[in-house]
């Protein structure tokens, strides 16, 4: 290797050095301590000297009744809302690419909800949905559908659905903009081919800007899906696990696990469960889209 190949390697690692430095020491160091942490018993009563318990929190981890409560929640959270996202948010982008006028109008109102503070947005939809909220009152002193309140938020699936509802609108406008930009790439050469051989409107989707968006359609999958197990803020804000830590999701039941019962070697060990599960979830959502695509 000649002195100017090696000043050239040189240069391009001092350039590279400062965000290896940054990824090693807040992203890799954190995950190697975290996935220490998952194999000691781990409180606030062992900070300073932490006692080795093997796969102890992973079988207390499974062997918590909650935790199967909480994982549920979380995969009917995800069922829910990313379909819900996807649809509406391809549906968005198929309109406004359709339109010729006031393009830039819908993308910013479509997408106000993605910029809107998660914690502000949660407080507006529990002042809606709260038992004296604003919902309530227009149902039963505006049109009289009903003499009382409502309580939409003091049960597991009202809670839940209050929350996926806010997910869901949400994330339209996210998928709007990242289909958008799918559709604008499609050639309208095979829209003309088509039109050739009589397909009408529906036709055209499923045979020409579907197959062609597919990779797209693989990215806000997997994404989403990602996005939908780590839900805390709207859960965390509109019930706060209530009733009975029956609406608390993954990461709001891991919060409260570490910092309101002090079990880090829990929290750590369910955290880890999690990002098997969605690895896994990930592997298999790429083997159907490749099956998909032979």
């Amino acid at each position: 290797m000649n002195r100017k190949t090696w000043g050239s390697r040189m240069q391009i690692g001092l350039l590279l050095l400062p965000g290896v430095l940054i990824f090693g020491i807040f992203t890799l160091y954190p995950i190697a301590k975290l996935f220490l942490m998952s194999f000691f018993k781990w409180d606030f009563g062992s900070i300073l000297s932490q006692e080795f318990f093997g796969l102890g929190n992973y079988g207390e981890v499974f062997g918590d009744p909650y935790f199967h409560t909480v994982f549920v929640n979380s995969i009917v959270y995800t069922l829910v809302t990313v379909p819900a996202q996807m649809l509406l948010g391809l549906l968005t982008a198929l309109f406004i690419n359709s339109i010729c006028h006031f393009r830039i109008g819908f993308r910013v109102l479509y997408y106000l909800p993605v910029i809107t503070s998660w914690v502000i947005a949660s407080l507006v939809f529990k002042y809606v949905f709260n038992t004296e909220g604003m919902l309530n009152y227009f149902l039963t002193s505006v049109i009289h559908v009903t003499g009382q309140n409502i309580r939409w938020l003091d049960t597991r699936w009202g809670g839940l659905t209050i929350a996926m509802l806010l997910g869901i609108w949400k994330g339209i406008g996210w998928n709007m903009v990242v289909f958008l930009a799918a559709l604008q790439t499609v050639p309208q050469e095979l829209y003309e081919v088509a039109s050739l051989d009589g397909a009408g409107s529906v036709r055209k989707f499923f045979s020409v800007t579907l197959p062609a968006i597919r990779g797209t359609v693989l990215f806000a999958l997997v994404m989403l899906t990602i996005g939908g197990f780590n839900v805390f803020t709207s859960i965390k804000m509109i019930t706060d696990g209530a009733p009975g830590h029956q609406t608390d999701t993954i990461l709001t039941w891991m919060y409260y696990k570490a910092f309101s019962t002090g079990k880090f070697g829990y929290s750590a060990a369910l955290s880890f469960i999690t990002a098997v599960v969605l690895a896994f979830l990930a592997l298999v959502q790429f083997r159907l889209m490749k099956e998909g695509e032979n």
